[in-house]
């Protein structure tokens, strides 16, 4: 039974004292194709909306993996209203390709924190990696998308964005599956690599380009010196 997100880490951080409170989640890290998204929101502490289920069944916030896409459809459609803030940020197949995972993850999340109508004193942080760094006060929380609804918010608002980006492409380059497996390996999608090469919104700096022999000389290679202290993907 999954967990119902909720504002656990956000009293503990208010007790201290009044504070401005964001999180962010992002999803397209480990996908070979399309950008890696990330959203910044901002709640006000008041009661997130809930879906109806079956029956007398309610759908609560919570990560966006949890969530059919239907639900996922349905909180986006619900909260940009009752968040206080919220605000996309984005790094390219290209900048990934130039500065590596971690200095794009950071960019992205820089992008949509400095988005924000006004900016968070604390920075909640799904995982336990703090890649925004110094000019930032942040929280890392293991699974925070399934206990902070501020970070569930933002879980399933950047994963519809990125979703329907991908799924937008789909028309332009049919056959890779971008509108069901949104750039992650599915086997429709390393099938269409075999047989027709990347894109030009394929990620060219990764290693499946060294499982494609008539395409593994596109591969590029970055600068060591960009983008140090890489995270894991998973």
């Amino acid at each position: 039974m999954s967990r119902v997100a909720g504002y656990e880490i956000e009293e503990e951080l208010r007790a201290a004292r009044p504070v401005r409170i964001a999180g962010v989640d992002e999803v397209g890290r480990g996908a070979w194709a399309g950008p890696v998204v990330v959203c910044a929101a901002v709640t006000d502490l008041s009661p997130p909306p809930v879906l109806r289920g079956r029956g007398r069944k309610t759908i609560a916030l919570t990560d966006s993996k949890l969530l059919t896409e239907a639900h996922r459809e349905s909180f986006a459609g619900l909260l940009p209203a009752w968040l206080a803030g919220h605000a996309i940020g984005a790094s390219s197949p290209k900048e990934i390709d130039e500065v590596g995972m971690t200095e794009a993850l950071r960019r992205a999340a820089v992008r949509a924190l400095e988005s924000l109508p006004v900016r968070p004193d604390v920075v909640i942080l799904d995982g336990k990696h703090d890649f925004l760094g110094p000019s930032w006060r942040v929280r890392c929380e293991i699974k925070a998308d399934q206990r902070s609804v501020t970070v569930a918010a933002a879980s399933v608002l950047a994963k519809v964005h990125r979703d329907r980006l991908m799924a937008g492409l789909d028309g332009e380059f049919p056959g890779y599956g971008f509108a069901s497996s949104a750039g992650y390996p599915s086997p429709v999608h390393q099938k269409a690599l075999e047989e027709h090469g990347p894109t030009p919104h394929h990620r060219m700096s990764w290693s499946y380009l060294d499982d494609l022999p008539r395409w593994r000389h596109l591969k590029k290679h970055r600068d060591p010196l960009a983008g140090e202290g890489q995270l894991s993907l998973l």
